[in-house]
């Protein structure tokens, strides 16, 4: 029996006893993480570049890029060391900053999908408010917004959590630190309890803001459905779709890892479950966004080709020996 004053370490769930699959994790996390440094970093840098894009949707798409490099950053380096030195170890502090990370990240994603749905929502049901209602000192307000209830609420459950006496082991059934998983290590009814209200008051916020996207999205559509061209119909689910589809995944999976019914419930499956949800949503992200949005294309194409033309001039100059 041990409590969390005398705790150093927890120890996280392994992927494998093999050492031919733990190398195969170590891999397969390599190969995702970096797409999804690539990937968002492309977004951020044609936002942050292409005059075109310094529009509401660009900016909050720029913070979305942000918390999804967070969030990777978060959860997959140490999963990969963990695969690599087949050491699953984390100390109290490190698992208390993942824990801190992974919660600030998350919120803070869940609320600019909020928003960004917010201006989807005046960008078509109410275009000629759409300068007023989300101008640049509003959108910098949302955003701030965003990020600082995110850090108040990654604070408040983080300090909460990590009061809690622990007396069942120190071992997590998941491979980064997690409120559930950290709370089934506790042996205090009343701190128990207090985090479970704080979860429960979180859940109530978390469905409200689902309330809001579903009632937004249900005005678009009949907005869209009522405008006469088939152009601006396409061009108007265009600007949409990817949106929905983000709050879809995001949505799915993290409601589906987080309450499927305990008789199908599993090691094996938990973890596949919690990769889906922490990991496959930041890296997809930035796909989903470029598949159907041309202004970001055409900005990631001349950037690309920008870069290309420069880096042959580079290796031109150098072979004619030209500064």
């Amino acid at each position: 029996m041990s409590n969390s004053s005398s705790l150093t370490q927890f120890l996280l769930l392994a992927f494998a006893d093999r050492r031919e699959l733990q190398l195969l994790h170590f891999w397969l996390f390599l190969v995702i993480s970096l797409a999804a440094l690539l990937a968002n970093g492309l977004i951020l840098s044609a936002v942050a570049c292409d005059h075109h894009l310094h529009t509401p949707m660009g900016f909050f798409l720029l913070n979305l890029s942000l918390t999804d490099l967070g969030s990777i950053c978060t959860t997959v380096p140490k999963a990969m060391h963990s695969s690599l030195q087949n050491n699953t170890t984390i100390s109290y502090t490190g698992c208390a900053a993942q824990l801190f990370l992974f919660t600030f990240f998350m919120s803070a994603e869940f609320s600019l999908l909020t928003i960004m749905c917010y201006d989807r929502y005046v960008a078509i049901c109410k275009p000629l408010h759409y300068g007023t209602l989300l101008g640049n000192r509003a959108c910098a307000h949302m955003a701030a917004a965003a990020w600082a209830t995110a850090f108040l609420y990654s604070l408040l459950h983080t300090a909460n959590t990590s009061s809690l006496p622990l007396c069942q082991g120190n071992a997590l059934g998941q491979f980064f630190c997690e409120i559930p998983h950290i709370l089934k290590l506790s042996c205090s009814h009343s701190g128990y309890l207090r985090e479970i209200g704080l979860l429960m008051i979180s859940g109530c916020l978390v469905f409200c803001c689902f309330i809001f996207i579903v009632f937004s999205y249900v005005q678009i559509f009949r907005a869209v459905l009522r405008i006469p061209s088939q152009q601006g119909r396409h061009k108007a689910f265009s600007t949409c779709l990817p949106h929905l589809a983000v709050v879809s995944l995001f949505i799915s999976t993290g409601v589906f890892s987080n309450v499927k019914p305990p008789s199908i419930s599993s090691p094996s499956l938990d973890l596949a479950l919690s990769v889906l949800y922490s990991v496959v949503p930041p890296s997809l992200n930035p796909f989903i966004y470029s598949l159907r949005n041309q202004e970001l294309k055409d900005a990631l194409r001349k950037m690309i080709s920008g870069c290309f033309s420069g880096a042959c001039l580079l290796v031109c100059s150098i072979q004619n020996g030209t500064p």
